[in-house]
């Protein structure tokens, strides 16, 4: 088995519904996207996926939630935009486009994440 890793990262603000403490307050990240796919062979080239065709598969998912108010995305606005649920769409999002996806991880910063997979 074959784990093909890559980071992206976007800013964007966002305040926790139904929390008691700061984060209910408006206020911003410069969230870390780790995503993982795995493969069970490489290509003939020697590899299960290029790199670069990686990044920018992830890098078009998380477009738009660039410099955005999570709250106000129509993907996010019925649901809570905590790092859980950031990392669940981005992961359903990618996983529409390659069924390779592993796990997305979520870094608010670069002692806290959340991870999601099936």
């Amino acid at each position: 088995m074959y784990e093909i890793k890559v980071k992206t990262h976007f800013s964007a603000a966002h305040n926790l519904v139904n929390y008691k403490g700061k984060c209910e307050r408006l206020h911003g990240h410069n969230w870390v996207v780790e995503t993982i796919f795995a493969y069970h062979a490489v290509a003939e080239d020697g590899m299960a996926i290029d790199f670069h065709d990686a990044k920018r598969l992830v890098s078009e998912v998380i477009e738009k939630l660039v410099h955005s108010y999570l709250n106000d995305l129509a993907v996010l606005k019925k649901i809570n935009p905590t790092s859980e649920n950031v990392a669940r769409f981005i992961f359903d999002a990618v996983k529409a486009r390659n069924t390779n996806v592993k796990s997305v991880s979520v870094w608010e910063n670069e002692g806290s994440c959340a991870t999601y997979y099936e």
